[in-house]
């Protein structure tokens, strides 16, 4: 049955069985009793003929489902004469099906924002003129133009001085982020300044907009465990409401008696009030930037008490960056970059991107090299305005230098660590001094690891393949409960499965290495901005923005969601079952019964709902841009 049908039909059993209850009542009151009779029936039996088809079609799934006690009230109601009883409890069943629709529609307003801001087309820089091609058509390295209001249709990096993006619809940012020259630009962010050139890096299909609505689509057809749980103990429900019922019949005689149990036991508190809450919760993270694929993950973050986070993109930024230039005397600093970054445009290497990136953010404009030569994994030479550059290694650039002037250069080194890494510069073939990098804690780790303790998490773990000094030397001083460097991807899968001995675990990585770990971990979280496919496809949780700290805010919104859940269902049973034996001992005739449970009904998912303006403790704020550690 195609949802959009559904829906109609929804809508249409409403009408019915409120212009049934409507008309019977105007009759009733009018002294056509019998007539009312006739209409409020003919209300109940298209609400009934659904509910019936849609119970055969559970049974046939192997599902017993919790509407069952809701179309026995009906029956037994319209065989026992109670056509006014059955009237209201058609109108509330129907009323509480489309409330649900509404409420699960509501809750999804977030991510369905997400798909309508999908562009079709964008505008490409071809051959001096501007054309206006399909998203299919665009390929790495087109230069696009983004004018103001308009959506970035694919991952790339600004071709401008600058760059003002409104993310809130990925992030949560309230305020726009200004990206200077090379900022990378997520696709689905709106430009909310001038016009500016984007180059793209990705296709459509790869880029971070594209992937996010597929997990936005495969979230929303999720169903919790929780709900699951509803649906296996729905017989021992069922069981315990008849039972009642029967009881309150064969001690008193009076059958009215059995119907008011039936009608006041529809449980759709259980059936209601759980997924839309969960579900609302779901929105509710991906305010924050944190896509949760379903509501079964999402019950599950609120258990987490074991973190294990990588290292490299995931506790780092996953990207070298400058912390200090060491030039030699009589060359500047910025000599020293604007040489060493006009020469490594001609690399693909990480390192020489970076220092490129870093150049370009001091807006410096670069020459293009001439004669450029790589060497793998080792350095750069090649012509910067006519003047000879090398850029490598310290190795590399001494060798270069001695097979050039056929001296020996024994130059001095800035102090570095293990977790440096320190690249040489000649210009003029003499050695102008090292740009020191390293891979930098992401910006307020402290307070994050901070915030898991305060949120109940116990024990909080690194899993890397770096080496044990680096790992050390990047997390010295961290309040971390352990450190396991070298680790190949089996061995951190070893090492989730050890401590799932102690409590559920949560593990939170980037790269094709983190993808088993985050399948065996009962929650995988990717980061989701800079991570790679293999690690997005296989976790639970997708980080839509490259920062490790939305994920506190995910995480208490996740538990908010849960407590609300169970909140709504122990608050509408108990009521249900209050009212189930009132209704045995006579105090509630089969319409007082419906009216209350249906406001029962009304009252949870209301409650539910609360789910949508969950406010974290560490909700964060405007974006601030760096993402250098201070202490790193």
């Amino acid at each position: 049955m195609k949802p959009d049908f559904q829906d109609r039909l929804n809508i249409a059993l409403v009408i019915i069985a409120l212009a049934g209850l409507t008309l019977g009542l105007a009759l009733w009151a009018t002294g056509r009793a019998d007539l009312a009779d006739i209409v409020w029936t003919a209300g109940v039996i298209p609400v009934l003929a659904a509910l019936v088809v849609e119970i055969m079609r559970s049974l046939f799934r192997g599902d017993v489902g919790l509407d069952i006690v809701a179309a026995l009230s009906m029956t037994a109601a319209l065989a026992f004469g109670e056509t006014l009883a059955a009237a209201v409890v058609a109108l509330m069943y129907s009323g509480g099906t489309f409330l649900e629709t509404f409420a699960e529609q509501r809750a999804r307003r977030e991510m369905s924002d997400l798909l309508t801001r999908v562009p079709r087309t964008a505008t490409r820089h071809d051959n001096g003129a501007l054309t206006e091609v399909d998203l299919d058509a665009i390929v790495p390295g087109d230069l696009l133009l983004i004018r103001q209001g308009d959506v970035a249709p694919v991952d790339g990096t600004v071709e401008a001085d600058g760059a003002l993006l409104n993310q809130s619809a990925l992030t949560g940012e309230a305020m726009p982020a200004r990206l200077t020259r090379g900022g990378d630009v997520m696709s689905g962010a709106t430009n909310a300044g001038d016009a500016f050139d984007l180059r793209a890096t990705r296709r459509a299909a790869d880029s971070t907009f594209a992937g996010i609505i597929r997990l936005v689509e495969a979230a929303q057809k999720s169903k919790a465990p929780m709900v699951r749980l509803a649906d296996r103990y729905s017989l021992v429900f069922l069981f315990v409401t008849i039972a009642i019922a029967t009881a309150a019949w064969a001690l008193t005689g009076d059958p009215i008696r059995a119907v008011a149990v039936l009608v006041v036991a529809t449980p759709c508190p259980l059936i209601l009030a759980v997924p839309v809450a969960l579900v609302a919760g779901m929105s509710r993270a991906a305010h924050y930037g944190v896509l949760i694929k379903g509501a079964g993950p999402l019950e599950a973050m609120a258990r987490i008490r074991t973190l294990i986070l990588d290292k490299t993109g995931t506790l780092t930024d996953g990207r070298p960056q400058i912390v200090a230039i060491d030039a030699e005397r009589g060359v500047t600093q910025d000599d020293l970059l604007f040489h060493a970054a006009a020469l490594d445009q001609a690399s693909k290497h990480p390192v020489a991107q970076a220092i490129v990136a870093a150049a370009r953010a001091r807006g410096m404009s670069l020459p293009v090299p001439s004669d450029a030569v790589e060497m793998p994994g080792e350095g750069v030479t090649g012509l910067v305005a006519g003047r000879p550059v090398m850029v490598g290694g310290a190795d590399f650039v001494i060798e270069q230098l001695r097979d050039q002037t056929g001296h020996i250069c024994t130059p001095r080194h800035p102090s570095t660590s293990a977790i440096d890494v320190t690249v040489a510069v000649a210009v003029d073939d003499r050695l102008a001094g090292h740009i020191v990098m390293a891979d930098m804690l992401r910006t307020g780790t402290d307070g994050f690891l901070d915030g898991l303790r305060r949120i109940g998490i116990a024990r909080i773990l690194l899993a890397t393949g770096d080496r044990s000094e680096v790992a050390e030397g990047v997390t010295e001083g961290l309040a971390l409960d352990a450190v396991h460097a070298n680790m190949s991807p089996d061995q951190k899968v070893e090492l989730v499965y050890r401590e799932r001995r102690r409590g559920p675990v949560m593990m939170v990585g980037d790269g094709v290495n983190d993808a088993p770990a985050l399948a065996a971990a009962d929650v995988g979280v990717a980061m989701g901005a800079r991570g790679t496919a293999a690690s997005a496809e296989a976790a639970d949780v997708v980080l839509l923005v490259d920062r490790l700290d939305r994920l506190l805010p995910g995480l208490e919104v996740a538990r908010g969601a849960r407590r609300i859940a169970l909140e709504s269902v122990l608050a509408g049973i108990g009521l249900s079952i209050l009212g189930m034996i009132a209704a045995a001992f006579g105090y509630l005739s089969p319409v007082e019964g419906a009216i209350l449970q249906e406001v029962i009904d009304v009252a949870v998912i209301l409650n539910a709902l609360r789910a949508l303006r969950i406010t974290p403790l560490s909700a964060p704020g405007p974006a601030t841009g760096g993402n250098i550690h201070a202490r790193a």
